[in-house]
């Protein structure tokens, strides 16, 4: 697969318990997190152009940019869709949304950054030392 602006995604998920804000410590209330919503989002975009990597690259988010804009109840069906917009040398940029049966949710834009996956681990550990 190219990589290339216009590769879609989307993934699907119901609201559980446990991604809610309760749970997730982001506030008190029993409705659909936002940094679960995040993630789905995060992991939309990732998918849709990990199968374009080379052997040894894969991308990591640098950037968000997310409006949460309606909350979603436990039992929610809740869908993440990624465009991806630009590409800009090593730097990807995807519009992202999510929304569930009653509409949209949350948007905005999420960027990714094309890594060699040895060396951002090597320099990733070597913090520890």
């Amino acid at each position: 697969m190219e990589l290339k602006t216009g590769i879609r995604n989307s993934r699907e998920l119901t609201v559980t318990e446990d991604q809610t804000a309760a749970s997730a410590g982001s506030g008190g209330q029993p409705v659909f997190s936002t940094p679960h919503m995040v993630a789905l989002m995060e992991t939309t975009a990732w998918a849709s152009v990990e199968p374009c990597m080379e052997e040894g690259k894969s991308t990591v988010g640098t950037h968000l940019d997310i409006a949460h804009l309606s909350a979603s109840p436990v039992g929610a069906h809740v869908k993440s869709e990624s465009e991806l917009i630009e590409i800009d040398g090593r730097r990807l940029v995807f519009k992202v949304s999510a929304s569930d049966d009653a509409g949209l949710i949350g948007e905005g834009t999420h960027e990714r950054f094309i890594i060699d996956i040895e060396k951002f681990m090597a320099r990733t550990e070597g913090k520890l030392k």
